[in-house]
């Protein structure tokens, strides 16, 4: 078993190395689909004032350690030397990978809940890599674009149908789990992901609110968005700031929340760069200009 696991490490080692020189970062699994390495702030009698990203230079911090760079991938694999996978990050440049995930397990249809889909908001899903997961599902890779969050979503758009963006990852091929191996779909290991189509776009995109009269926009409001942004965890920050940044700028204070939402934002862990992204990107999707 333990040569086993030896080979399973080194062949995930040589994929997740092969995936990074096409742009794909990317970090060490565990074979059950989980990153390899335990935070180093697990267990902590006192919690950090914000959640660490990797600043504190150790790895175990998920995708926030996935990397291009073979010299990185290969010291966290030796720190990793149980791990049999890879996970590749989604939402990052250059690609800002999308992940469909059309899952079997819960015994529904999901490739024929997506072509459903496709028709009624008249969309084609393009070619693209597609990879086989053990349980029988599929992993469809897209790209977006850079100036847009795509959130994670489990159920969404339809029964079966797991989103990966902005701060999730996909199983890569050639990473054995408890289940079995990941694999390309034949045909499309050759192909490079392809753009996310529009009209698929807008529906990974938190729904727009539904108009009508504007109340009254008090100090409070503002600070109640704030205080949303404040409140979120690991996995939802991108998330929470698009939506607080959406809500200001249908109120008409957008531009008076930035710093506010800013601040908050790295408070909660991201980086001034990212939360004024997120930001302008929900000032675009409300028709403002950032």
């Amino acid at each position: 078993m333990a040569t086993t696991d030896r080979q399973a490490t080194t062949l995930a080692l040589a994929h997740a190395l092969s995936a990074a020189e096409r742009g794909l970062a990317v970090i060490p699994l565990s074979r059950t689909k989980l990153p390899a390495l335990r935070s180093p702030h697990r267990g902590h009698a006192t919690p950090t004032p914000a959640p660490c990203h990797g600043e504190c230079g150790n790895f175990g911090h998920g995708v926030y350690d996935a990397s291009t760079d073979p010299k990185r991938i290969r010291e966290l694999f030796a720190a990793a030397p149980w791990a049999t996978g890879y996970g590749i990050a989604c939402g990052l440049p250059p690609h800002h990978l999308i992940g469909v995930d059309l899952d079997t397990t819960s015994g529904t249809d999901s490739s024929a809940a997506l072509r459903e889909l496709a028709l009624r908001h008249l969309f084609t899903v393009p070619e693209t890599v597609v990879v086989l997961t053990p349980s029988g599902g599929r992993h469809v890779w897209l790209t977006g674009p850079p100036d847009v969050v795509v959130p994670n979503s489990a159920g969404r758009l339809a029964p079966g149908i797991d989103i990966r963006g902005a701060g999730g990852y996909l199983v890569g091929p050639g990473s054995r789990t408890e289940h079995g191996v990941y694999a390309t779909a034949p045909g499309t290991a050759h192909l490079v992901p392809a753009p996310c189509p529009p009209a698929l776009l807008r529906l990974l995109l938190p729904p727009p609110l539904a108009p009508h009269p504007a109340p009254p926009v008090t100090g409070d409001h503002g600070k109640g968005l704030v205080q949303f942004v404040l409140a979120a965890h690991e996995g939802q920050r991108n998330t929470r700031l698009f939506w607080a940044a959406c809500r200001a700028y249908e109120n008409g204070i957008g531009p008076a929340l930035v710093a506010p939402l800013v601040e908050a934002a790295r408070n909660t862990g991201l980086s001034e760069g990212e939360a004024r992204a997120t930001i302008a990107s929900a000032a675009r999707m409300t028709r403002h200009r950032p």
